[in-house]
């Protein structure tokens, strides 16, 4: 797997500044330090009674937008120092100390944004005070790095096409301002920043490539102008007509430059040029197989793997058992059956079509590799109830094997990682991105009827689906770079039907043997799964509990546990209901349904 490490100040990048870029990125990180040094006192103000919420609110917005001026740059270069102090989610999380967890307090913008826009009448004076001195202190050191920050060429349009993807995925969906949702005019600003950004480069940029990139901006800032509205805006046609052409002008900008495509800091494909098609993320980095080791007669021999019940103890369970492909590799079952007569494994058994998209394994994210997961498949008593050791014997012994790991790695003795890589090999093969929605997306079939476009503009706007299930892959992997999945407490209900809710009893992530992790801010966690192909893959959620797409929208439309009355310690999902009427709905199941792509339905 490759191991991709973001810290405050990236080696390659701290050179002496020189020209228009870093002159570019001195002033708006200056320009962001003063709007945030105004903000402090604002509150200041405010808490002592001599402001009004009105000025404070103006001053927020006047740090909002100076930040959008800055993002793509401290985005890209400081990823990690700005998630966990500037912009990152308004969630409890952990720390670690040696091996054990601290739980600490969010901190930063989208904090604040919270705070002044979300609270109602009850506004914490002396929280908001604090909060903004917390980002005046973190601000002042992130200036300081900006100070010595230099972009090359390369990292300068991977950082553009980041920000392409997080302008439409955490931007526009209102995931990163979650109470004010002023998420078109911080969009408008970021694509102002782009333009702009475009005449610093050193290289000599095509004059037609240059103009073209120009008028995709000039049209993407006219769609989210005013009096378009955060429910009214169409993010369907905003994907196609300006957010996917950006991300291949840029593409073909790199290959106008000529430049070096090796280096690599996020899951994205160099070569991708369309956020919905299979090019767009590398699925190399997620499992310890390299490129170069994978092959037709590798994949081949995994599928081969996948459904031979030799590998388990007793040979009557396959990796097919719970993961049938005629249900995109999910089963049918409330809870799969185990290799125990009569008895069931503890969840229900997710969909393995692009399963590979993901950094953590599981509902309980307990396992961090593909191959890893395998493992607790091998050595789980309820499931095949054996070891390594006992399958590659199995293997060696058998001379049709022998023969099929000779032409697949080179070698007819089969090892442990011989044997890894061809299940890793298979399973990352599993790949789905041709469904209905992604040929409308990519224009290479005609566009969908308008249930779908709404459901899709429901799912990335008023419904705040597409908050934790991000696209492309409609899962908790966390754009733009992909390397981090995140899991969410829903209060998910034991019975959906009964008269009496009561959550299920499943600890999830809290649960998962991971010591670091054993923190109650995890209690009832489970990793976000994808939506996509969902209308193969019934009953839902972990425990299996909800028979129907209807039963799961009418639970988020609720507000989750929390929205049944039901008291649930930290619930990520806002409680408060949707307020979705039954034609939206209906939208929003079209559209899912819009997600099914089954190439494997067939063995």
């Amino acid at each position: 797997m490759v191991i991709i490490s973001f810290t405050l100040c990236l080696s390659f990048m701290v050179q002496k500044p020189v020209g228009k870029k870093e002159s570019l990125i001195q002033k708006y990180s200056r320009q962001f330090e003063a709007a945030v040094k105004a903000l402090n006192q604002e509150a200041t103000r405010f808490r002592s009674g001599i402001s009004s919420l009105e000025n404070l609110k103006q001053a927020y917005i006047h740090v909002r937008k100076s930040y959008k001026q800055i993002e793509l740059f401290v985005e890209y270069a400081y990823p990690g120092f700005i998630e966990e102090h500037i912009n990152g989610a308004p969630l409890l999380h952990i720390q670690r100390h040696d091996t054990r967890p601290f739980v600490v307090p969010p901190e930063g913008l989208q904090v604040i944004d919270e705070l002044i826009f979300a609270a109602g009448s009850s506004l914490d004076t002396s929280e908001i005070a604090l909060v903004c001195q917390q980002l005046e202190n973190q601000t002042i050191l992130l200036v300081q790095g900006m100070d010595q920050l230099t972009l090359s060429d390369q990292q300068a349009i991977e950082a553009m096409r980041q920000q392409i993807i997080r302008i439409f995925t955490l931007g526009t969906s209102g995931f990163d301002t979650p109470g004010s949702l002023h998420a078109l005019e911080d969009a408008r600003v970021s694509f102002a920043t782009l333009d702009e950004f475009m005449f610093a480069f050193k290289g000599d940029i095509p004059e037609g490539r240059r103009q073209k990139i120009h008028e995709l901006i000039n049209d993407a800032q006219s769609l989210l102008a005013p009096p378009i509205t955060f429910e009214d805006f169409d993010r369907f046609f905003f994907l196609k007509s300006c957010i996917n052409p950006l991300y291949k002008e840029l593409h073909d900008l790199g290959e106008d430059l000529n430049l070096d495509r090796d280096e690599k800091y996020s899951a994205l494909d160099p070569g991708g040029i369309n956020l919905f098609s299979d090019q767009f993320l590398d699925p190399y980095v997620f499992t310890r197989l390299k490129k170069e080791e994978d092959n037709t007669s590798l994949r081949e021999l995994g599928k081969k793997l996948f459904y031979d019940p030799l590998l388990s103890y007793d040979g009557k369970m396959s990796c097919a058992s719970c993961h049938n492909p005629a249900r995109a590799f999910s089963d049918g079952t409330i809870k799969s059956a185990s290799a125990v007569s009569g008895v069931s494994v503890q969840r229900n058994s997710p969909t393995l079509l692009n399963a590979v998209y993901a950094d953590r394994y599981f509902y309980d994210l307990r396992a961090f590799t593909l191959e890893q997961q395998a493992e607790h498949v091998i050595f789980n008593t309820l499931e095949f109830n054996t070891a390594y050791e006992a399958i590659v014997a199995k293997l060696n012994a058998s001379r049709e094997y022998r023969n099929s790991f000779k032409e697949a790695v080179g070698s007819s003795k089969v090892s442990r990682e011989s044997f890894s890589k061809a299940l890793a090999s298979y399973v990352l093969s599993l790949r789905s991105f041709n469904s209905p929605f992604d040929k409308y997306v990519r224009g290479e079939r005609d566009s969908p009827d308008q249930k779908v476009i709404k459901g899709f503009n429901l799912f990335m706007g008023k419904a705040a689906c597409g908050t934790c299930h991000f696209p492309p892959t409609f899962s908790g992997l966390v754009p733009p770079r992909y390397i981090k999945n995140e899991s969410e407490i829903l209060g998910v209900l034991n019975d959906p039907h009964a008269w009496k809710k009561d959550l299920d009893t499943d600890m999830g992530r809290f649960a998962n043997e991971i010591y670091s992790e054993q923190a109650w801010i995890f209690e009832r966690s489970f990793k976000t799964t994808t939506v996509r192909n969902v209308e193969l893959t019934a009953p839902y959620f972990h425990n299996g509990a909800y028979p129907t797409l209807e039963a799961v929208v009418n639970f988020y439309n609720s507000g989750g546990g929390s929205g049944f009355g039901i008291e649930v310690k930290n619930q990520t999902l806002a409680p408060e209901p949707l307020n979705l009427d039954p034609e939206e709905k209906d939208a929003l199941i079209a559209f899912m349904k819009a997600l099914t792509d089954n190439p494997f339905s067939q063995p």
